[in-house]
């Protein structure tokens, strides 16, 4: 009889490969990466922090090699927790409306200028004036604000004529990964409508934006779809990272559009409500919609034939984080359970969670937080009340916006710190009048990414069948019918701060 060879075995153990795709998010504060499997199970995650520089008031930069090195260590992190890995796909997320510039020698020109740069307010009002909003919208769908790329090159035009002339090339966040790990240049349909250069309805560069602001069009990169295969990994970036030569990296999507991938948010009726430091409603929609008061987002999403309609809140959990800290640094769990005590409409007491201004719907960076409606009998609970009310009272003027525009979602998934907790979705669910849930993984942008990778691959059809396979719902709420009139009385009080203080603001703040 022979006997069993258990050698054999163990080295069969740990030899046999564990495939997954890798999705990767270049976010503001740190680089994340994640590992899936083919069948959706979540093997590792790990992230990279990055740091801001911040030269002047209002200034936001970073260096896109630390978002490489971040990105090459994270990598690296995620392989050594996964037995002999073999990776199938690479995906790709970032912050929308950072410029990258590139020389023709495809080196990076400055520091990278971020989506919450704000020193662009003089280029984005000559946007304005010589483009027009009604040609905005007709060319681009989005309003002439700071953020937009597009403004970012004209400051370096005007402000940095020397560093401006040697600009041959303009990429975002994730698109200089993907250049790093494939040497290709290239970006995706969502990234591109965050520009102000992108023709949104029909896919594809406007050339009359570019005539109209004297930006040179072959500075842009060639645009292919999320889940198109860009190139493979190349023998310099396999070194760095530790993948392997030649897998595949797709197009990726920006950070909004992924993580409604991420979350099954892919088709009409659908919505996002993310709640973290900042906040936005994502809803898609099957063909283009325009906001003609240009105070909501119309961007590409990052499936094909696709798009959403965009609202963001630029304090959300932020907004509660200050007001922790400013009540003396009590943990989140407590001070969230004293406001659970409180009924909803905080006891007449409002907030403005506009702290460091607002995006959506009044675009104003001088409007600032308020506390409205205090009294002798109010309390640090109502106060906290307030603010988490105030938030999604912010939520709500987004979606106010587009079931305006006739974009009516019928139900929606809620991500972010605010959704994991429960006292905090019921009112989002109360205020907003929607049924909620969430979802796992809760990994966002990057599992978002992933499930791009695993489309081009040809694991799934579409990612409509990869969210099917790899997500598992978790919690839902409805909303109470009981509170419907306090919300919507308190949301009215909500409504008219704001127009009653915005004189105020710029006087202030300007």
């Amino acid at each position: 009889m022979t006997a069993f060879d258990h050698t054999a075995v163990d080295t069969l153990r740990f030899t046999m490969s564990q495939a997954a795709f890798i999705g990767i998010d270049v976010g503001t504060s740190s680089i994340k990466v994640v590992a899936v499997d083919p069948g959706g199970k979540l093997l590792a995650v790990a992230s990279s922090p990055m740091t801001v520089t911040v030269e002047r008031p209002g200034w936001s930069e970073q260096q896109p090699e630390e978002w490489w090195a971040g990105t090459c260590t994270a990598i690296q992190q995620v392989l050594a927790e996964i037995d002999s890995p073999e990776m199938l796909g690479v995906g790709l997320s970032g912050q929308m409306h950072s410029l990258v510039a590139l020389d023709s020698a495809q080196a990076v020109v400055r520091p990278a200028i971020l989506w919450n740069d704000v020193r662009t307010s003089a280029e984005a009002a000559y946007v304005r004036e010589t483009v027009g909003n009604e040609s905005l919208r007709r060319l681009a769908g989005n309003p002439a604000l700071e953020g937009f790329t597009v403004t970012k090159l004209l400051w370096m035009k005007t402000n940095e004529p020397e560093l401006f002339e040697r600009v041959s090339h303009m990429l975002l966040a994730k698109d200089y990964i993907r250049f790093r790990l494939t040497g290709e240049l290239g970006t995706d349909p969502s990234d591109a409508s965050a520009t102000l250069l992108f023709d949104i309805v029909n896919s594809r560069w406007s050339d009359e934006m570019c005539k109209l602001l004297d930006i040179d069009s072959g500075l842009l990169p060639p645009v292919i779809e999320s889940a198109e295969v860009a190139g493979g990994v190349t023998k310099t970036a396999s070194g760095e990272t530790g993948l392997a030569e030649g897998v595949s990296v797709v197009g990726g999507g920006a950070d909004n559009a992924c993580a409604a991938v991420g979350a099954g948010v892919v088709s009409s009726g659908d919505a996002l409500f993310s709640v973290g430091t900042s906040g936005t409603v994502v809803a898609p929609t099957d063909s283009p919609v325009t906001d003609p008061g240009m105070r909501i987002h119309s961007m590409r999403h990052a499936i094909p034939s696709t798009w959403y309609l965009m609202g963001v809140v630029l304090s959300a959990g932020a907004a509660l984080d200050w007001w922790r800290r400013s009540s003396g640094g009590i943990g989140f769990n407590e001070l969230v359970a004293e406001a659970g005590a409180v009924e909803a409409g905080s006891g007449g007491v409002t907030f403005l969670p506009y702290l460091t201004g607002e995006r959506t719907p009044h675009a104003d960076a001088n409007a600032r937080g308020v506390f409205f409606g205090m009294h002798g009998g109010t309390e640090r609970a109502h106060m906290t009340r307030a603010v988490m009310e105030g938030v999604s009272f912010a939520l709500r003027d987004s979606l106010e916006l587009m079931t305006e525009l006739d974009v009516h979602p019928s139900e929606a998934v809620a991500v972010g710190g605010g959704a994991s907790s429960g006292m905090w979705l019921q009112m989002l669910s109360d205020v907003v009048d929607l049924p909620l849930r969430t979802v796992g993984p809760s990994e966002g942008a990057p599992l978002g990414a992933a499930m791009l990778a695993a489309v081009g691959a040809g694991r799934f059809g579409s990612v409509v069948d990869a969210g099917t396979a790899w997500l598992t719902g978790l919690d839902s709420v409805g909303p109470d019918a009981s509170v419907r009139g306090t919300y919507d009385d308190a949301y009215g009080r909500y409504r008219v701060l704001y127009p009653a203080l915005r004189e105020m603001f710029a006087a202030r703040f300007t």
